[in-house]
């Protein structure tokens, strides 16, 4: 998950329960297409809320799975990090949870998001929700993703998604490593497949002083997204250390604990980055 900042309202929050890992379901060990027709009923889920303005436009609602892949130092929700964080939901509750607020969504111009965790690592079920919400609900969809498991989306998958946020956290190999502890790679590749689509995406940054706020490397970004053709917005998140208590409830070392957050002269001129470069920078 990476929103930063902005209104969120909880509705129905799911309680994180020790569950252990999660099957996806029938459509477990089938190839792509058969999976794509074979969707399993349950998931790993951590919460549900409405989000206003952060989580795609409009008023959102916004299905949080649990677990992720990356070990991001700035992460503020690491209590998503784990399957065994979430509750085995039936995507059946999931989609009654939705239902309740359509009319409000709708009259927003909102729709629904797939978040975390880290969605792709529960595609199938994933996909799942984003057919059902876009097809039996009629809302506008958004998928929420570091892009690092952007190789277990297939194109059915892809199909109902109209939005994805997708997170590209440093431009230097070793920064973006040393921040998530993965290669930057996989999600460089997912974004190109993604332009190759025509898919629109929402690029996410987040400025963290003295670790991915050089020049060069905002610049890098910049040049890739500006490349890619299907980026309509670009997000310059700063870093804040609001997660911060869950990581010492964790009992998690914040290694970020002295960071500061950048100042708004920081937050503006990697803003102007992205601009000169054509881009709709927020």
């Amino acid at each position: 998950m990476t929103v930063l900042f902005g209104t969120s309202i909880p509705v129905g929050r799911a309680d994180a329960v020790t569950t252990g890992a999660v099957t996806t379901g029938a459509g477990a060990g089938r190839t792509p297409a058969a999976a794509a027709t074979q969707r399993p009923s349950e998931g790993s889920v951590h919460s549900w809320d409405l989000s206003t303005g952060v989580d795609g436009p409009g008023t959102r609602f916004v299905t949080f799975l649990a677990g992720c892949p990356l070990s991001c130092l700035y992460c503020h929700n690491p209590d998503t990090l784990r399957m065994r964080n979430g509750k085995r939901t039936a995507a059946d509750a999931v989609i009654a949870q939705a239902r309740k607020h359509t009319r409000f969504i709708s009259a927003s111009g909102g729709g629904a998001t797939i978040s975390g965790g880290e969605p792709l690592l529960q595609p199938v079920f994933a996909g799942e929700l984003l057919h059902r919400m876009k097809n039996d609900l009629g809302l506008h969809t958004a998928l929420d993703t570091s892009g690092f498991l952007g190789a277990r989306a297939t194109d059915a998958l892809l199909r109902d998604v109209d939005l994805v946020l997708l997170d590209i956290k440093s431009w230097d190999r070793a920064t973006y490593r040393k921040v998530t502890g993965r290669p930057l790679e996989p999600t460089l590749d997912f974004a190109r497949r993604l332009a190759d689509l025509g898919k629109e995406v929402h690029l996410r940054f987040v400025l963290v002083p003295g670790l991915t706020d050089a020049r060069e490397n905002v610049e890098g970004v910049a040049d890739f997204a500006a490349a890619l053709g299907n980026v309509s917005r670009v997000d310059v998140l700063p870093f804040h250390k609001l997660g911060e208590s869950k990581w010492e409830a964790l009992g998690m070392p914040f290694t970020l604990h002295d960071t500061p957050s950048p100042d708004a002269e920081q937050v503006a001129a990697a803003k102007a980055v992205f601009t000169a470069r054509g881009l709709t920078a927020v």
